[in-house]
């Protein structure tokens, strides 16, 4: 369990620019109040969802979503994000404290299609290269194409056979 820290409105608009004209089902690991969803939502990202397991930011998600009209067009499910399947998910983001990143990427290249995006935020994923980022300090997110990701972790495994 993580301490929640709501993200700020830059840092929700600097992740969702990252996220801008793509399609897909898009995901929030560890959704918090719901804000990236919601605003996911409004930029045409569909179907949004977010996985929490605080039950109180869920209620508090759901609130907003029924407030912002969006109830019933956004999800947000009381699911640990260690036992998700994501295979069918294209647009991951991930505001998540540093010590879960390392086996998040695990997961994320085990289950995510070639053509996935995550999008993290306040850190960095520490093994992997962005294809872009945006903002500086607190704001700053960071953008992680999987066929990238892959291409990489291949010629980093084939370099370590040498």
């Amino acid at each position: 369990q993580v301490p929640y820290q709501p993200s700020s409105p830059r840092q929700v608009a600097n992740a969702l620019a990252l996220l801008r004209g793509r399609a897909g089902k898009t995901v929030d690991l560890g959704s918090g109040d719901g804000r990236l969803v919601l605003e996911a939502h409004k930029q045409g990202l569909r179907p949004a969802l977010g996985y929490e397991l605080n039950p109180w930011l869920l209620c508090l998600a759901n609130y907003r979503a029924w407030k912002a009209g969006c109830h019933g067009d956004v999800s947000f499910l009381k699911k640990d994000l260690w036992k998700v399947d994501l295979s069918d998910c294209h647009n991951v983001i991930v505001f998540l404290a540093p010590s879960v990143k390392p086996p998040l990427a695990t997961k994320l290249l085990a289950e995510l299609p070639d053509d996935a995006r995550v999008v993290a935020g306040r850190f960095p994923f520490p093994c992997w290269t962005p294809s872009s980022s945006l903002g500086q300090g607190l704001e700053q997110v960071w953008a992680y194409d999987m066929k990238e990701v892959r291409r990489e972790a291949q010629g980093s495994a084939q370099e370590s056979q040498v």
